[in-house]
């Protein structure tokens, strides 16, 4: 356990240091921020035109209050912010092979588990603290829009709140993981990436809207991709969306709330087994 702490501790300390783990972290930021209050926001204030045009004004701005910040927070982590936590894994779990530095520090006390699960939890603390930071900026955005337009400014309850920032724990360990395991079957970070973002904004989609329309045999193969999982495990921790006002990308209702809480999981736990396993077994001579 020392060696893993020890090893957790020094990736953490290396992360906070990499601009680009702050350029993800604030990517994910300035998108949540702008698909979930700044567009609702404009739409309402230019009288529904838009991209939001069709729906009540009023639902729109209701779409933006304290409320509706697990929803508001969430609506991304399918999709966009889930995209982010894959890249961020790839960085975290490929950076040594890119760097040529896995050998040495293979040659220092810890060993293969040790560094493989140091790094594990080095990025699991730094997206649980990344959650956090999404809400609490969501949080202080719909508070401002409730003042400035005289609406009540009660958060959700602390039970929703909680269940909220779980899933979205979840969602993004899951996305992480896969970029994880990519970038140590692979050894690298550009090609992981690369595959990762493709399958996250494309093949899924498409998958999805081929099972959704014309192949409807594809229905299972559906139902256990990752992407329409964390997007069904995000919904069933959203209260209702105000009426008129859709739900965001990648949210649906395909599979049962505990199915996908459970398939969520089992990514998580199948990419950890993999990566320790090709880790272990990885030469680097």
């Amino acid at each position: 356990m020392r060696d893993v702490a020890a090893v957790a501790g020094a990736e953490l300390f290396k992360l906070v240091r990499r601009p680009a783990a702050w350029t993800l972290l604030a990517a994910a930021a300035v998108l949540n921020q702008v698909f979930g209050y700044l567009i609702p926001y404009l739409a309402y204030s230019g009288g529904g035109s838009g991209p939001m045009e069709g729906a009540p004004r009023a639902s729109v701005l209701a779409s933006t209050l304290p409320d509706q910040l697990v929803a508001s927070t969430l609506g991304g982590f399918p999709v966009f912010a889930g995209a982010l936590a894959l890249v961020l894994g790839a960085l975290v779990l490929g950076s040594e092979h890119g760097w040529g530095t896995v050998k040495t520090i293979l040659t220092q006390r810890p060993g293969r588990t040790a560094v493989i699960t140091g790094q594990g939890v080095a990025l699991a603390v730094s997206l649980g603290v990344a959650v956090l930071v999404l809400f609490a900026l969501g949080a202080v955005s719909s508070t401002a829009i409730a003042l400035a337009e005289d609406r009540s400014a009660a958060l959700p309850p602390a039970a929703d709140l909680l269940a909220g920032y779980g899933a979205g724990v979840a969602i993004m360990w899951m996305w992480a993981a896969l970029g994880g395991v990519l970038a140590v079957v692979l050894r690298g970070v550009a090609l992981p990436v690369g595959l990762g973002v493709v399958w996250v904004l494309g093949v899924e989609n498409l998958v999805a809207g081929v099972a959704g329309s014309v192949l409807s045999s594809l229905a299972p193969l559906r139902d256990v991709l990752p992407g329409i999982n964390a997007g069904s495990l995000a919904a069933a921790v959203m209260p209702g969306r105000p009426a008129g006002v859709d739900s965001p990308p990648g949210i649906n209702t395909d599979v049962a709330d505990g199915r996908a809480l459970l398939t969520v999981a089992a990514y998580i736990v199948i990419c950890l087994a993999v990566m320790t396993w090709t880790f272990r077994r990885t030469d680097v001579s």
